[in-house]
C-alpha cells in the first residue's frame, strides 16, 4: 500500500480523495494555485505544494510542476480526481516515466475511450448498441451531408475529444449542417486542442444511464448498478443524479449492466470507470461514452451500495483485488446528490465569484455533504463554480425526496448567488418525484413551468 499520496486536483472533489485516504492512514500532499491558498483541501492535506498562478494551464493542467511536487515530497502516487488531467494519457505515461503510480486506468485505454468516434467502433466489436452515426471522424463538408442524409435529422456534432457536455452542437437540418460543422471543429479545437469530430443521431427525449465499473489488475469486473442523470443543464452539465436508475425493468437494468462489464473488459481496463448510455422512450438502450476517472455523481453509488469507491480506486493502483465480487453488490434504498453551484440565475445562471458571508449546510440521518468552501471563503472566477455537493439517502426514492427538499429548505449562502432555488424547483416537479425526466427534462418542466 502507498504511504503518500499527492492530490492533482482542487475543490470538493480534493478533499473528497483526502479523507478516503486519512481512513487508509495514507499521508496526503495538496497542490494548488496561488488563488486556493486557503481551499479547505490544502489545510485538510498534510502537506501542500503551490504549483502555479490561477490560470489551469499555468497550474492544475501543469504535468511538470505537479510531477515534480511528487517527487519533492516523496509521494508514490498521484490521484487525479476528475476532470483536468484525469483523462489525459499523455500525464499517465509521464507519471511511469518518473515512477510514480498513476491511480486510474492504463494510458493506452485512457487513449482508447477518449477518442469518442473510436470507442463507438470499440463498443460496436464488443457487441454492446450505439446510437446510429459515423464510424469514426468527419471532415468534409460533402462526407457530413452525406451521413445526415443517411441517418435523418436532427443529428450532433460532437468532438472526438469532447466530455462534460462541451464539444457538442445540434444539427436540425442540411442547411444548418455546413456551418455547424465548421463551428463544431473550432469549438473542438479551442477545447480540447483537437478540431476532430463525428456525427451521431440525436435520440428524442432520452434517459441518461449511467452504469458504474470497478476492474482491478487480476482479471476482475464489476458494476456497482446504474445512475439516473438526466437532470441537465442547456449546456449538458448535470444537475441532480440518483441511484439507483428508477423505473427501468429488470431486464433493462440486467442488459444495461451486462453490457458495461462486457465492454470493460474487452479494453482491458483497471481501476473505476462509468460507461454513459442514452435509453430512448421504447427502451432501447445506446453507449454513449466511458469516462476513465472517477465521476462527480460517485457519491450515491457509494450511499445505496456501502462501496467507497475511492478507496477501492487506491487499492487497485496498489495492485490489490477488488475487495467485493459481483455476488456481494447489493442495492440498498435510494440516493440523491445536487449539485450546488456558485450561478447568477439572473444572469441566465452564469458562474459568480465573490466571498461567501454566511454558510449552513443541512445535516441528519442519511445526509452527506461533499465541499471545500466555507464561511468567509472566497470562491475564485478561475474554475467550475461547484461549491459543492449535497448528498441524500433514504429507504426509498420517495423518502430520499423528501430528505432532500428538506435539506435544500435548510441551506444557507450569503454574499454570492446559487443555484439553490432552481433545485428546489426541480425536486419539487411533478414530473420528477414521479421519475418521468429526460434530458431535456429542466427546458420542458421546470423553466418554462
Amino acid at each position: 500500500m502507498f504511504n503518500k499520496i499527492l492530490i492533482a486536483n482542487r475543490g470538493e472533489i480534493a478533499v473528497r480523495v483526502i479523507r478516503a485516504c486519512q481512513e487508509m492512514r495514507i499521508k496526503t500532499v495538496a497542490v494548488y494555485s496561488t488563488a486556493d491558498a486557503h481551499s479547505q483541501h490544502v489545510k485538510l492535506a498534510d502537506e501542500k505544494v503551490c504549483i502555479g498562478p490561477p490560470p489551469n494551464k499555468d497550474s492544475y493542467l501543469h504535468a511538470p510542476n505537479i510531477i515534480e511536487a511528487a517527487h519533492i515530497t516523496g509521494a508514490e502516487a498521484i490521484h487525479p480526481g476528475y476532470g483536468y488531467l484525469s483523462e489525459q494519457a499523455s500525464f499517465v505515461e509521464a507519471c511511469e516515466a518518473c515512477q510514480v503510480k498513476f491511480i486510474g486506468p492504463p494510458a493506452e485505454v485512457i487513449e482508447q475511450m477518449g477518442d469518442k468516434a473510436r470507442a463507438r467502433e470499440i463498443a460496436r466489436s464488443a457487441k454492446v448498441p450505439i446510437i446510429p452515426g459515423t464510424g469514426g471522424t468527419v471532415g468534409s463538408e460533402a462526407e457530413a451531408l452525406k451521413v445526415g442524409s443517411t441517418i435523418g435529422y436532427p443529428l450532433y456534432i460532437k468532438a472526438v475529444a469532447g466530455g462534460g457536455g462541451t464539444g457538442i452542437r445540434r444539427v436540425d437540418d442540411a442547411d444548418d449542417l455546413p456551418r455547424a460543422l465548421q463551428m463544431a471543429k473550432g469549438e473542438a479545437l479551442a477545447a480540447f486542442g483537437n478540431p476532430e469530430v463525428y456525427i451521431e443521431k440525436l435520440v428524442e427525449e432520452p434517459r441518461h444511464i449511467e452504469a458504474q465499473v470497478m476492474a482491478d489488475a487480476h482479471g476482475h469486473v464489476i458494476h456497482l448498478g446504474l445512475r439516473e442523470c438526466s437532470v441537465q443543464n442547456v449546456r449538458h452539465k448535470k444537475l441532480v443524479e440518483e441511484a439507483p436508475a428508477p423505473h427501468l425493468s429488470s431486464s433493462l437494468q440486467n442488459k444495461i449492466s451486462e453490457a458495461a462489464v462486457r465492454l470493460t473488459k474487452s479494453v482491458g481496463y483497471q481501476n473505476a470507470g462509468t460507461l454513459e448510455f442514452l435509453v430512448d422512450k421504447q427502451g432501447a438502450f445506446f453507449f454513449l461514452e466511458m469516462n476513465t476517472r472517477l465521476q462527480v455523481e460517485h457519491p450515491v453509488t457509494e450511499l445505496v451500495t456501502g462501496v467507497d469507491i475511492v478507496q477501492e480506486q487506491i487499492r487497485i493502483a496498489a495492485g490489490l483485488p477488488l475487495s467485493i465480487a459481483q455476488k456481494d453488490v447489493k442495492m440498498h434504498g435510494h440516493a440523491i446528490e445536487c449539485r450546488i453551484t456558485a450561478e447568477d440565475p439572473e444572469r441566465n445562471y452564469a458562474p459568480s465569484a465573490g466571498t461567501i458571508k454566511t454558510l449552513h449546510f443541512p445535516g441528519g440521518l442519511g445526509v452527506r455533504i461533499d465541499s471545500h468552501v466555507y464561511a468567509g471563503y472566497e470562491v475564485p472566477p478561475y474554475y467550475d463554480p461547484m461549491l459543492g455537493k449535497l448528498i441524500v439517502w433514504g429507504p426509498d426514492r420517495a423518502s430520499a425526496i423528501a430528505r432532500m427538499a428538506r435539506c435544500l429548505n435548510e441551506i444557507e449562502v450569503t454574499g454570492i448567488p446559487t443555484n439553490v432555488e432552481l433545485q428546489k424547483r426541480i425536486i419539487a416537479n411533478p414530473f420528477y418525484k414521479r421519475g418521468e425526466v429526460t434530458t431535456d427534462f429542466l427546458v420542458r418542466r421546470v423553466m418554462t413551468g
